[in-house]
């Protein structure tokens, strides 16, 4: 959720375009490398690395193929190397500042967060546009007004904005953010954004993901939705 929509990467050869979704199947990647890395892991296998990715060895290898060579036959991939070759692929050896609008729950959650910073996302300004949350501190953090907007981006010089507001105000804090030189957002409201050319926009709808859920939930099932059969008053009286 947090890489933007296109990586280019350099090989020995020439420029390659990564496909937006191989894009969010390498940062699963990293993220479980970090986590065999912290249980002091040195190799892991393909197959290693696919189950705990949910992908097939064979979808794997072709999406690191993207890196150039990576891993050794019969003895798997180095876990440091190549967590370096995805981060540095991801864009990930630089910090990038973040600022996020919208401190209510979900917000407050994300910037509380502290696996964000530990990939290079960290959230240099919180703004809102509740009197009461203006002043508290959340991950370290200031919340301040959303009048400051600008002046923060400005300052901090914000790569990245991450949207958390209702759905009717998403569309004016996205169009500030752009004009105050932010190009990529993050938006978690339930709303399309409309950006100019050159602006990137991921959308995370957690209504979505769930409805999704729900669907495959119900493929499980028979493929038909389940069917409540009335019983007679009669019988109903008899037990």
């Amino acid at each position: 959720m947090f890489g933007s929509l296109w990586s280019l990467l350099v090989t020995e050869s020439r420029p390659r375009i990564i496909p937006e979704a191989t894009v969010a199947r390498l940062a699963v990647y990293l993220r479980v490398l970090a986590g065999l890395a912290g249980d002091g892991c040195g190799h892991v296998s393909s197959g290693e690395l696919a189950a705990a990715a949910g992908v097939n060895p064979a979808g794997l290898r072709k999406d690191l193929s993207y890196l150039g060579p990576c891993g050794v036959r019969g003895v798997g991939y180095s876990v440091s190397g190549l967590r370096e070759r995805l981060t540095a692929a991801l864009g990930g050896e630089r910090s990038r500042p973040c600022v996020l609008v919208g401190i209510g729950r979900l917000g407050a959650a994300l910037a509380d967060y502290a696996g964000f910073a530990s990939r290079g996302f960290q959230f240099v300004g919180l703004l809102d546009a509740d009197p009461e949350r203006v002043g508290d501190r959340v991950g370290g953090c200031t919340v301040r007004p959303i009048a400051d907007l600008e002046s923060v981006v400005a300052d901090t010089e914000a790569a990245i904005g991450v949207i958390t507001t209702p759905a009717e105000v998403a569309q004016s804090v996205c169009d500030r953010l752009v004009a105050a030189g932010v190009r990529s957002i993050l938006n978690f409201a339930p709303v399309a954004l409309t950006v100019p050319g050159g602006v990137d926009v991921r959308k995370v709808d957690l209504s979505v993901e769930l409805q999704v859920l729900a669907f495959l939930d119900q493929q499980r099932d028979g493929g038909r939705p389940p069917v409540t059969v009335p019983v007679p008053a009669a019988l109903g009286a008899q037990r």
